[in-house]
């Protein structure tokens, strides 16, 4: 197991795609850096020596942003675009899609489960005659 800015790598995971477990590091970026520390990407991680490891530790560190630092930088992104009141930053602050997506039929990832509004059904106004409670208002009947 290699450990590369705090996460750990599995041995049988080739190079380019160990590398982009790493928070920052896509298959682009993964393969310039392997490129420019001289190393293929067909390799295994437990076939990388120490001065390998060390040499594209380097790399990375110099040219990217990762992991914490880069976290970091992302969520003060976030909480300025709150502090301003911007359109993107209401709609973070909303827990709602803030690239223009619709939401009238989808973004159920960050609207969450959904909560069923409307009609009462039978059994629910059954407890209530049961328990007594008061019946919630209704609406006033059309005309």
């Amino acid at each position: 197991m290699v450990r590369l800015f705090g996460v750990i790598i599995p041995d049988t995971d080739k190079v380019l795609f160990g590398i982009t477990k790493l928070y920052g590091i896509g298959w682009v970026n993964g393969a310039a850096a392997l490129k420019k520390a001289g190393l293929g990407t067909d390799k295994r991680m437990k076939d990388l020596t120490e001065e390998q490891l060390k040499k594209l530790t380097i790399i990375i560190e110099d040219d990217y942003r990762v992991e914490g630092d880069l976290r970091e930088e992302v969520s003060e992104n976030i909480k300025r675009l709150k502090e301003i009141t911007s359109y993107r930053g209401i709609r973070h602050m909303r827990g709602l899609p803030v690239r223009g997506q619709r939401t009238k039929s989808n973004a159920r990832t960050k609207k969450g489960k959904r909560k069923t509004v409307g009609a009462l059904k039978k059994e629910v106004w059954a407890k209530m005659e049961a328990g007594k409670t008061a019946a919630p208002a209704a609406a006033p009947a059309k005309k």
